[in-house]
């Protein structure tokens, strides 16, 4: 479209075209206004519901977790003595006690200077540092490693022990060593990674150096003891001893598990024998409980009160000519009222709500079930304006998880093809994921609902800009040819006045 000449009032006409135009077009853009509410509206519904999702998705993991055996087996283990060892349990553990007797730590295999090195730190090559009589490559493996290959004439400590540290197997693991050399002590300090009689440290002159008097004179000087006579330099480590329940047992490292129950061992003692004792862990149960119920408890106040939020019909979102009014304390507060209400007496909102309320309150069937509702375990529902709160009486939980574990475990956990059947965990997980889901296809992407209908705003918004900008340009242009006209009638005036005048002169 041709630009239109915006200059006006040359005809004389006084009229302010620029406001007359503007007030025109306020009039034509509140049709898009009213669209872009729609569009805020539409937004501000998808963000509710994508908070309330996160506190659904947050519920659901507490209620994976209440749906879960292993949360009801929680084991409190003890040691008698944990400066000889320490324990922990998981759910595998049996309740019960057990005997343990440590008279031998695990340890990784050593290569250590048996005393301390002539070493003069302020040269740079291996030779002039260890004093060495000849200089020269050697080349050894460590565990069976690809070669390593050092120049002691251009060599220092620090690069050999880098490579004994970075060697590696024909597959490129690591040979499982690692090399220090103490600048304080003057000592070389080599060892396994590994624990255990099966760890070791085993140098092996490399090919051709069989016998070869440089490298020898390199393990000498760094006091790691002579080459035996397969060219090997090597040290094993040892296996942890114990006397488990009576029966003697090795084990490769300080660290092992036997039937749910984790042991490090610290220490070792030839007459002291350990007490294990292994009890169910109610508080760390009860608090699970409790945690689930007070997270409950938080995501339908959140939810009720979306629900029953009022809504301020008289409060839209605001245009942007009412944004430039307002300061922008005034616009918190305008929007806060016009967000409220937005998912009043929401359907979905209120089958969750109901879902929820009704599978905690329901019962679980079969013969098998001791406690078959929560009010068996001291979990009631407050009054009614409470919308569902549950309370917790600490003493009667306590003392159900106390007496009857299995029974509690049961009721939150059960599994079965029929779902009166079912633990409430599980039916209130199900039920939780199928209302999320429902959310989603409502407000969870671009092909949801409102994700649709906010695109469709979207382009009413840009139909309406480019017929606002015609409408604009059409404005212009009569106000354009008015002035023309109430330019020619000027002249023509004023010609018709000229010829009076020259008239009455005569």
């Amino acid at each position: 479209m041709s630009p239109i000449n915006r200059v006006f009032g040359l005809s004389g006409s006084g009229l302010d075209v620029d406001k007359l135009v503007a007030d025109m077009m306020k009039v034509q853009r509140m049709k898009q206004d009213r669209i872009k509410q729609n569009k805020q509206i539409a937004q501000w519904q998808e963000e509710s519901y994508r908070d309330l999702n996160n506190s659904l998705r947050s519920l659901r993991d507490s209620a994976f977790t209440m749906k879960l055996q292993g949360t009801f087996l929680a084991r409190k283990v003890t040691s008698s003595n944990e400066g000889i060892v320490q324990v922990t349990a998981n759910s595998l553990a049996v309740t019960g006690s057990h005997t343990l007797q440590v008279t031998q730590l695990a340890a990784n295999a050593r290569l250590n200077s048996i005393s301390a090195v002539e070493f003069d730190g302020s040269k740079t090559t291996l030779a002039e540092q260890l004093g060495l009589e000849a200089a020269g490559t050697v080349t050894f493996s460590v565990n069976g490693s690809q070669e390593i290959a050092i120049d002691t004439s251009e060599d220092s400590i620090d690069t050999l022990v880098s490579k004994i540290n970075e060697a590696t197997m024909a597959d490129g693991t690591r040979a499982g060593v690692s090399a220090f050399f103490d600048r304080v002590l003057n000592r070389m300090f080599i060892s396994s990674t590994a624990t255990g009689a099966q760890a070791e440290v085993n140098i092996t002159a490399g090919e051709g150096q069989e016998g070869s008097e440089l490298l020898a004179g390199l393990f000498s000087a760094l006091k790691l003891g002579s080459l035996d006579p397969d060219t090997h330099l090597q040290a094993n480590g040892r296996d942890a001893k114990i006397i488990y329940d009576g029966l003697s047992l090795y084990q490769s490292s300080n660290q092992f598990t036997i039937a749910g129950v984790s042991y490090t061992l610290t220490g070792t003692s030839d007459t002291e024998v350990v007490n294990i004792s292994l009890t169910n862990d109610t508080d760390a149960v009860f608090d699970t409980i409790k945690s689930f119920v007070e997270l409950y408890n938080t995501t339908i106040e959140q939810i009720n009160t979306k629900l029953g939020e009022v809504k301020n019909r008289d409060y839209l979102p605001l245009t942007d000519d009412q944004r430039e009014e307002l300061s922008e304390k005034e616009q918190e507060k305008w929007e806060d009222k016009a967000r409220s209400g937005l998912l009043r007496n929401d359907s979905i909102l209120s089958g969750v709500i109901n879902d929820m309320r009704w599978t905690l309150s329901s019962f679980v069937e079969g013969a098998d079930a001791t406690f078959k509702s929560l009010a068996d375990i001291g979990i009631t529902t407050g009054a009614w304006f409470e919308r569902g709160k549950l309370y917790i009486n600490e003493d009667q939980l306590k003392e159900a998880l106390a007496t009857n574990p299995q029974g509690v475990m049961d009721l939150f956990t059960k599994t079965s093809e029929v779902n009166s059947e079912k633990g409430l965990a599980t039916r209130l997980y199900d039920n939780i994921t199928a209302r999320i889901s429902q959310i989603i296809d409502k407000a969870g992407s671009n092909d949801s609902i409102l994700g649709k209908r906010i695109a469709d705003y979207d382009k009413q918004i840009a139909l309406w800009d480019s017929k606002l900008q015609d409408m604009e340009q059409r404005y212009y242009k009569q106000y354009a040819a008015l002035e023309v006209a109430l330019g020619r009638m000027n002249q023509q005036s004023l010609s018709l006045m000229s010829l009076f005048d020259q008239g009455n002169w005569g």
